[in-house]
């Protein structure tokens, strides 16, 4: 094992008398241990849930405790990384020094088999168990599921710890406390309501802006749409003569012409093919919030909270039983075991005409840099356990994403939906229109997950040569901005720029939100003032790190160490060199905050300038010099130098007042 880079950190006497109280009265409660005279081995897991399930699989050779998550950090009030030499300092996570002394008790005389999740930060918290508890050698195991089999297994073939992936974990951890705690400073001194920068919120923070930016520049442009309606067919006009039309295209003298004169059309030609439609993929993490967030109206961080607890194990009538595999992954591979049990529920309950193709499933591989395929994809333990049957055992939201995940995953390894389609050209002297319709001949996977069939048979009475009479219909439209992110598209598009990780979707989100750096409304995203203020001020002295794709080649660099191709204190030196410019140059630059605004005084009816002063925004009228306040969580864009307010009606959603966790975590590492 690598040699830990740790220090020993001071306190302040007040801080070590606080402290001593907390051990005495941890330790008091770490004394009640259970007698674990006939125990030979020890399972540090990192949630009680977890530990409760895998204990209750192991029979009495086992003690499995948990580490409640991470017990080692950075120091909270230290900078803790000297940035020449880069050791870093550790100390013991504040409040966790019972939780450290009880697993320290426990443990004495035993084997210890480190438990972690299967991740980089699991592997992480595995080593500093390791490193406090003094333990070296084979000692950890990892497992995707929660099963007999599959902890049995692992508990058989314990290995080392993967210093990479510790060291990978250990570079992200330290690029983000340098980001957090140089930079956060520089914004209080300005502006005094901005909590934080971090290095992929801020990213993230400018992709909601820019895309407000390009609604607040949008010029809608308006056209006509124009159809006919013909045996049950809506057939739109897409073609004058040759020319292929664009919705925009279509003018006001076109689609009165078209109702003036199209009184009758013939129908010159009819396509019949069969198309098929595959199932998805099963899910990774992304795709998981995605539908959740589309089809269950949960926010990213609800559903990581439901999924981290169907995965650890849930206390149901029958026992506590562990619903789904590990939730944190970015491969959509499947186990052997597992496909072969879908199979049989298939083959059982749909026929064998509902087996999918393999070839297809093991082959259609996300295309990404890097996947790490070390975990399976998210899928039920049990396909067995059909979701009518997890109805009776589960919560309302803990049901409805297990039978989100079931019926992914078994639709992932059913046959393809077919449909045979229908496409139509009808014309009226250079006017073409265009219509097709399908009508669903097999319903594969959409039998357990989602419909599309259109359902008409007059259509099929249409032959070509004839003439049908019409009454043409027309409707003015006008184009629309660029939608706004909702929680799912702002994953879709992280995930598309390789910005942060899944597992840290929910957190980045959440972090924003908390710092009223954007608002949800309406399920969408939108930057607040107080947002855009900040993107300005990183945008201007830190343009590195608000740049999607400088952030997105850090992601590399972290796949990097890895794999063992780069070394993580070198990715840090390389990071410093122009990061340290930036940051000696902000240091030096006054920056000041003087935008004009769209919002006029009432007094003299001049614009006023929105400013910064010691108790935050404000609103400056510079003839008159009326100031008004402003609320963080004002709607506003930052375009070219001026700040334009929007109003928008406020329908926040209860879920995102579900913000303490995070807040807490939030204040102990400055920032994402």
């Amino acid at each position: 094992m690598a040699k830990s880079e740790t220090k020993k950190t001071t306190k302040s006497s007040s801080s070590n008398e606080k402290a001593d109280k907390t051990k005495k009265k941890q330790s008091q409660s770490s004394s009640q241990i259970i007698d674990n005279s006939n125990v030979s081995k020890v399972i540090i897991v990192e949630s009680p849930a977890k530990a409760k399930t895998i204990e209750n699989i192991l029979g009495k050779e086992y003690k499995v405790i948990s580490s409640k998550g991470h017990i080692r950090d950075l120091p909270q009030r230290d900078f803790g990384v000297d940035l020449k030499s880069l050791d870093v300092v550790f100390e013991i996570i504040p409040g966790k020094e019972g939780v450290v002394e009880q697993i320290k008790n426990t443990v004495k005389g035993k084997e210890v088999l480190l438990a972690s999740d299967p991740d980089r930060e699991g592997e992480a918290i595995a080593w500093h168990l390791a490193t406090i508890l003094n333990i070296n050698g084979k000692n950890r195991i990892t497992f995707s599921e929660i099963t007999p089999k599959a902890i049995q297994e692992a508990v058989k073939s314990p290995r080392e710890i993967d210093m990479k992936k510790v060291n990978a974990q250990l570079a992200r951890r330290v690029l983000d406390r340098i980001v957090g705690y140089k930079i956060s400073p520089l914004l209080w001194k300005i502006i005094k309501d901005a909590k934080s920068a971090g290095r992929v919120q801020s990213a993230a923070l400018k992709i909601l802006c820019e895309r407000e930016r390009e609604r607040i520049k949008f010029v809608p442009q308006k056209y006509y749409k124009v159809w006919i309606e013909i045996a049950g067919l809506k057939a739109n006009l897409t073609k004058i003569g040759n020319k292929k039309l664009k919705p925009t295209d279509i003018t006001k003298e076109i689609a009165d012409d078209v109702l003036k004169n199209v009184k009758s059309v013939n129908l010159i030609d009819i396509d019949v093919k069969e198309v098929k439609k595959n199932p998805p993929l099963p899910f990774i993490t992304s795709t998981l919030q995605q539908d959740a967030s589309s089809k269950l109206g949960f926010p990213v961080a609800k559903t990581m909270k439901i999924a981290q607890e169907l995965y650890e194990g849930i206390d149901t009538p029958e026992g506590h039983i562990a619903f789904i595999t590990y939730m944190r992954t970015d491969s959509t591979r499947i186990s052997d075991e597992a496909k072969e049990a879908a199979k049989e529920l298939i083959s059982k309950k749909f026929g064998e005409d509902y087996l999918g193709d393999e070839i297809r499933k093991t082959s259609k591989e996300k295309s990404k840099a890097k996947v790490q395929d070390a975990h399976e994809c998210i899928r039920p333990v049990n396909v067995n356990l059909l979701p009518e049957e997890a109805q009776k055992l589960l919560d309302k939201d803990h049901y409805r994403l297990y039978e989100l995940i079931w019926k992914r995953f078994i639709a992932s390894q059913m046959s393809s939906a077919i449909y045979k389609q229908y496409s139509y050209d009808f014309k009226s002297g250079d006017y073409i229109f265009e219509a097709s319709i399908r009508e669903r001949i097999f319903d594969g996977f959409e039998s357990v997950y989602s419909t599309d069939n259109e359902i008409s048979e007059e259509h099929k009475e249409l032959k070509i040569g004839e003439s049908y009479d019409v009454l043409p219909k027309t409707a003015e439209a006008e184009t629309t901005p660029p939608d706004r992110y909702s929680e799912a598209s702002l994953v879709k598009i992280l995930e598309s720029e390789g910005i942060g990780r899944p597992s840290t979707y929910a957190t980045i989100i959440q972090t924003l939100l908390n710092r009223k750096y954007i608002i949800r409304n309406r399920k969408t995203l939108i930057p607040t003032v107080l947002g855009f203020v900040v993107n300005d001020y990183l945008e201007k002295k830190f343009p590195d790190i608000v740049d999607k794709g400088f952030t997105a080649e850090m992601e590399k660099q972290l796949d990097e160490i890895e794999n063992g191709t780069a070394q993580w204190k070198d990715v840090i030196k390389n990071f410093m060199k122009e990061f340290g410019r930036d940051l000696e140059n902000a240091g030096k630059e006054f920056f000041t905050i003087n935008f004009e605004t769209n919002k006029i005084c009432e007094t003299c009816k001049e614009p006023y300038h929105l400013r910064v002063g010691k108790y935050g925004l404000y609103l400056n009228c510079q003839k008159c010099n009326t100031n008004k306040s402003v609320k963080i969580d004002e709607l506003g864009v930052l375009l070219e130098g001026k700040m334009y307010f929007i109003e928008e009606k406020d329908e926040k959603t209860e879920d995102e007042s579900d913000t303490t966790q995070d807040e807490a975590n939030e204040k102990k590492i400055g920032i994402l």
